[in-house]
């Protein structure tokens, strides 16, 4: 590896500005409490229209999205959260439901159409399901550094009943639920203390 300039940063070298890098990254927080400004239609679909060119194999995007915005849909989807979830998806102005497309394959013909024969193939490979999910956790990615570039935080978060969440808000779609993630501008005392980072040459082993 070639060393830098003493005066030099990393993150220097980077097309990114600094002021963006800190707004997606460095500055930006897992938030656990939100205040009640409302997360419109208009920067939902932004955020989506972003990161929907987040690359995923095969060009499946496999994501899908429930909005849960109504009183009435936020206390179904909360009592399916584990407990220690529960206040901050009770007073989210909005929380999706990240979900996997199992049947992702029927849009391959209007998704990846150089392959024509891409979405016989795949309703018969074993391996789709997991395919799904895997590029779905890609997509979540992508998903929470679009809501951070829309100056609003996110909250992911996996510690709820599965299946319950699925019968709920998922029965008869054949999607798989990945994550849930709260949005909004965060709260008081929204972060907890940051946690260390492993530092790049515990990361990375040249060849």
């Amino acid at each position: 590896m070639t060393a830098l300039h003493p005066d030099v940063r990393p993150t220097d070298t980077l097309a990114l500005d600094a002021t963006a890098q800190d707004l997606l990254f460095r500055e930006a927080r897992t938030a656990n409490t939100f205040d009640a400004e409302p997360v419109s239609d208009e920067q939902l679909q932004a955020i989506y229209d972003l990161v929907k060119f987040g690359p995923t194999a095969m060009n499946s995007q496999p994501m899908r999205l429930v909005a849960v915005r109504t009183p009435e849909a936020r206390e179904r989807l909360v009592r399916h959260m584990s407990e220690g979830n529960r206040p901050k998806t009770a007073t989210a102005p909005l929380t999706l439901i990240v979900a996997a497309d199992t049947g992702f394959h029927e849009h391959l013909p209007t998704v990846f159409p150089h392959a024509p024969g891409a979405r016989d193939a795949m309703e018969a490979n074993p391996g789709r399901a997991g395919m799904a999910t895997f590029n779905t956790a890609l997509q979540l990615g992508y998903l929470i550094v679009g809501i951070r570039a829309a100056g609003l935080a996110a909250g992911p978060m996996t510690g709820f009943d599965a299946e319950g969440v699925r019968a709920e808000f998922l029965k008869g779609t054949g999607h798989e639920v990945v994550a849930v993630v709260n949005v909004g501008r965060p709260g008081p005392d929204a972060w907890f203390p940051r946690n260390p980072r492993l530092g790049y040459d515990q990361i990375v082993t040249e060849v």
